[in-house]
């Protein structure tokens, strides 16, 4: 992978850690416009106490402040965790230019793991979104964050028991890249892992369906 881009995250992930520190759900981004951040964000739904305050938008909002909405589209976005099909769909209305993040969201994720609104042919100006950066980091900081308790709920639940898990599941990158982008910006050491995967994947779908007996 490209180091200018870890280097991005990083900003992206001091402002996730910042999130952290607050009490927020950690996530962090950086808006990057002809190689200078110009917008940092992170969680704000638990102070504010509105939901529509990600990290995403409130780095949105710093920049239509002091420039014009067309900026957006010589910008990217760097940000620790999958956009939200709310912030994916409002970044792709603004015709961001790309969005590189770190892990998967898995129940509300925008650009490829739930839905594909950066992609949907059916509206105008798609975005790539390239997962991965830092992936580790922003997935510990989320486990340790759901591993407090939440004094705020009605009934707090105890997780004193609850163990932090450092063991990782592979990142399938082609569910949100293009293969022919892979060995462009991952190197060709992650294509041949892809395509080593989704070889032992179609043997195995094969074996199950030649064995009558699964």
């Amino acid at each position: 992978m490209g180091t200018i881009h870890h280097e991005y995250m990083k900003s992206a992930l001091r402002m996730a850690n910042l999130a952290f520190e607050s009490d927020e759900v950690p996530v962090g981004c950086v808006y990057v416009h002809d190689g200078k951040i110009i917008a940092e964000g992170m969680n704000d739904t638990n102070r504010s106490l509105c939901g529509t305050r990600h990290a995403e938008f409130l780095g949105i909002e710093s920049i239509l402040q002091t420039h014009p909405a067309n900026i957006f589209e010589e910008t990217d976005l760097y940000v620790t965790v999958e956009p939200c099909v709310m912030c994916a769909s409002a970044l792709r209305q603004l015709k961001i230019r790309a969005v590189y993040f770190g892990c998967a969201n898995d129940r509300f994720g925008g650009c490829g793991s739930v839905l594909r609104v950066n992609s949907d042919p059916g509206v105008e100006r798609p975005f790539p979104a390239y997962p991965g950066f830092y992936r580790e980091e922003a997935i510990m900081l989320l486990r340790r964050f759901y591993l407090q308790e939440n004094e705020k709920a009605p009934t707090p639940k105890t997780k004193k028991s609850r163990e932090l898990k450092t063991d990782f599941s592979p990142l399938d990158l082609g569910k949100y890249v293009p293969r022919g982008e892979i060995e462009k910006l991952y190197g060709r050491e992650m294509l041949d892992n892809l395509v080593a995967a989704a070889t032992a994947a179609a043997a195995t779908a094969s074996d199950e369906e030649s064995d009558p007996s699964m």
